[in-house]
């Protein structure tokens, strides 16, 4: 493919937001296709994962990773297609997951791939859009946070916010597997039911069905009350699930949606000496930290996706330009499955 008259379309961090982000927030701007230099690649964007933590990478401040800089091709992990190469390890036409950024084309040099996170895929494994979700990022926040943090065991009861959610759906179906109850926390009926009779959750608790509802919906599905919980959303879904804990619980911090767009302070825990009286455990997950065992889960959960024991769902939208509004699904609790947008036909 001659790169000659490819006009790559990109979305920049025009200024970072406060609470919801903004049109104001982005710029749209076109640039040429570079070609690779020795040794490098150039890939062509197929589709890109959306997920809560780009909230956060938009500050300005120390966190896990740097946060995306004023006029910068906005971060996100994608999968794609090499379509130039001077690299003995890419062929023209490999399908490769990376971080390509919110713009159709990416070249990336020899010395930025470790970096950049790029590596082929094999799509008989599975689908593009399950690289970016079980197979993907997600699938390795919920497995690693999971099996690791959380030291599931079987006959215990595990409880997940954001259930129906990219991370959520991968650690409900692995503690499934390993002999767990599970119990998830969605909006909506339809998507508890969806947890339920699809992804085969014991029960799943609708935040949405009025004040007090989660509380209600852990003293009847949680009657032994909560050994491990892995939370996605923060603020008082995880004081009322504090209150449910056993001894000697494990929680796993993977997100705090609910908070991400406050104009004031996060809110914490209320409900944190119940750690104390409970000798239990509360900790942070960083995916990143287990980049070097990820092949491992993923030829786990690949073959659960092959024998049935694991779904994986997506929710897919069309078009680059489309990045702003269907960023904010996330926050509204509008995607249903894993949120990805679609920026090329293979």
């Amino acid at each position: 493919m001659s790169l000659a008259n490819l006009v790559n379309h990109q979305i920049r961090l025009a200024a970072r937001p406060v609470g919801m982000p903004t049109a104001a927030n982005w710029s749209h701007t076109t640039e040429a296709v570079a070609e690779p230099a020795e040794g490098g690649v150039t890939l062509k964007t197929l589709a890109l994962s959306l997920d809560p933590a780009m909230r956060g990478w938009m500050n300005e401040g120390k966190s896990y990773i740097p946060p995306v800089g004023i006029g910068e091709v906005m971060r996100a992990g994608g999968v794609g297609k090499v379509i130039a190469s001077k690299n003995p390890a890419f062929a023209v036409g490999d399908y490769v997951s990376a971080g390509f950024g919110i713009q159709e084309y990416i070249t990336v040099a020899q010395d930025e791939m470790k970096r950049n996170g790029l590596f082929k895929i094999d799509l008989r494994v599975g689908t593009p859009t399950q690289w970016l979700n079980v197979l993907g990022m997600p699938g390795m926040t919920g497995y690693f946070g999971l099996m690791d943090v959380g030291l599931p065991k079987a006959g215990e009861t595990v409880v997940v916010s954001g259930a129906a959610g990219a991370v959520g759906q991968t650690v409900g179906q692995m503690a499934k597997i390993k002999g767990c109850r599970v119990v998830g926390i969605a909006g909506g009926a339809a998507k508890c039911e969806w947890v339920v009779k699809e992804l085969g959750f014991d029960a799943c608790i609708d935040y949405k069905a009025g004040a007090g509802s989660v509380r209600a919906g852990l003293k009847e599905h949680c009657p032994k009350g909560v050994d491990i919980y892995f939370d996605n959303v923060g603020g008082e879904i995880l004081d009322d699930v504090l209150a449910k804990i056993t001894r000697g619980a494990r929680i796993i911090i993977c997100g705090a949606i609910s908070q991400y767009n406050n104009t004031t302070a996060v809110q914490g825990p209320k409900n944190y000496l119940s750690l104390l009286v409970n000798r239990a455990r509360m900790e942070g997950i960083v995916v990143f930290d287990y980049a070097d065992r990820y092949h491992l889960a993923v030829a786990e959960m690949a073959g659960y996706l092959k024998d049935g024991r694991m779904k994986s769902k997506e929710d897919v939208v069309v078009g680059l330009n489309t990045f702003p509004d269907t960023l904010l699904k996330l926050f509204n609790g509008e995607n249903f499955g894993k949120l990805v947008l679609e920026v090329a036909k293979d």
